[in-house]
């Protein structure tokens, strides 16, 4: 029997992967106590997991003893402390509070989960002070940049995962491997393999759609007119395409679905010329591009209309005129769908904000993914009950852990080191019967009962 720790738990991702990796061994597992301070995410857990993980792990001192912990902890800036305390302090981070009960109850393992950009931020110093503390600590650690659609999930999502182990070499075979760059890059890396359907072994989006999803997240009529006005008949021909105002590329503009009103030919073209040379250096540095002079766009705004276009623009809203410098009127324009998913390919990374506006094509139809295409892009299994609050659900999704990465993790862990799994598993007995006698164990947060915890 392995007791463990669920903290900044979301909706249960890395539970749900460790608990199926532990069961491909027969491996008993335990959750002696769970911590989530979202509201919606605890009552996604609730409806799966049986118990409500509510509570606030800053303000908890004391935990039932455990054997493992699993923490997707948020990731803060560690620049003060780094600079102050030789990055040796963690103190000011959630990361702290991982530390502190690690430091306290000294488990045999645990299992970190947190985003791609802690490995360099600040230069690498703060993923520095985090190994460093976990060293300090007596534990041996072994860290993976891994993306999920490596492991059979359809989404691009590159994340660091953690491991230790306290005071013992341990061994992991799965590599890392931040795959492909973008959906177009997974393309060519893979598009080879699909000519063999039945050698296929990844996941891409058409893998995960329903086959008939409720009609409410289908596009509306006027959003999907602006659409045939720019791609034309075939709607199939926005695979792959982004609705931002910031890019050239493969991307529609909020000018030419006319969001703010009809454009012309040669509106579009001035539009279209201005997104694409702002951002070239001979005009500046600026990441998304500056605003430049009447002079610098009839370097490539030629045409003797210029008055006229930027008036007319200026007055729907597409372009403004400060100290006699141009610029976009950019931003969110609040598009039914931001970026259409190639079926063929996978997924961009789910973010909370913005999962709720990827879309797809479908049958020639364009409409918004649904909450349980979303939860199928981040490995959840069809069992896995979702709220009927579908904003929740988007939020969720896009906070959420790739539930096969950790299996696989957590297998790899297995396999390779049975000797010191078996020390976690066996260290103490738990029968069906000593089970019922634990009534010794506190009840610690006041939102969450830990005799709910019992499966």
């Amino acid at each position: 029997m392995i007791k463990f720790i669920d903290l900044f738990a979301g909706t249960g991702g890395i539970r749900l992967g460790f608990e199926q990796a532990l069961r491909k061994f027969d491996i008993q597992s335990r959750c002696v106590y769970s911590s989530e301070i979202d509201k919606n995410a605890c009552k996604s857990y609730e409806l799966n997991f049986g118990h409500n993980p509510y509570s606030d792990i800053t303000q908890v001192e004391e935990l039932p003893e455990f054997d493992f912990m699993l923490a997707g902890f948020p990731c803060q800036a560690f620049s003060y402390a780094g600079k102050r305390r030789g990055f040796g302090d963690t103190r000011g981070t959630l990361f702290f509070d991982v530390e502190r009960l690690l430091k306290k109850y000294r488990p045999k393992g645990f299992l970190l989960e947190n985003v791609r950009g802690l490995t360099t931020h600040d230069k690498g110093r703060t993923f520095e002070t985090i190994v460093n503390s976990l060293h300090s600590l007596g534990y041996k650690v072994e860290y993976r940049l891994l993306n999920s659609s490596n492991f059979n999930v359809a989404q691009n999502r590159v994340r660091i995962y953690i491991l230790g182990i306290l005071e013992e070499d341990f061994e992991i075979k799965v590599q890392s491997d931040t795959g492909a760059i973008d959906s177009h890059n997974f393309i060519q890396r893979n598009g080879q393999k699909s000519l063999f359907e039945e050698e296929r072994d990844f996941a891409v989006v058409k893998d995960i759609l329903e086959a008939k999803p409720d009609s409410k997240y289908f596009c509306s009529e006027e959003f999907t007119s602006q659409l045939h006005k720019v791609i034309g008949s075939d709607l199939n021909q926005l695979h792959g395409y982004r609705l931002i105002d910031t890019r050239n590329g493969n991307s529609i503009h909020s000018w030419e679905l006319g969001i703010k009103g009809d454009c012309t030919d040669d509106e579009i073209e001035f539009m279209n010329l201005l997104i694409a040379n702002r951002r070239k250096k001979i005009f500046g540095t600026h990441q998304d591009g500056k605003a430049l002079t009447k002079d610098q766009i009839q370097t490539f705004y030629t045409k003797e209309n210029f008055d006229s276009v930027t008036s007319s623009l200026i007055e729907k809203g597409y372009l403004s005129n400060y100290d006699k410098k141009y610029n976009p009127v950019c931003g969110n324009m609040s598009f039914e769908v931001f970026k259409f998913l190639d079926p063929e390919s996978i997924s961009i990374t789910l973010t909370a904000s913005d999962t709720n506006r990827l879309g797809v094509v479908q049958n020639g139809k364009a409409r918004r993914l649904t909450p349980r295409e979303c939860a199928r892009l981040q490995g959840f299994p069809d069992t896995y009950k979702l709220l009927e609050n579908d904003n929740a659900v988007y939020k969720q999704m896009g906070n959420a852990v790739s539930v096969p990465v950790i299996e696989t993790l957590i297998t790899d862990l297995i396999e390779n080191n049975e000797l010191i799994i078996d020390k976690i598993a066996n260290a103490k007995s738990y029968t069906l019967a000593s089970r019922t006698t634990e009534q010794h164990e506190p009840k610690l947060a006041k939102e969450y009962a830990l005799s709910n915890a019992e499966e």
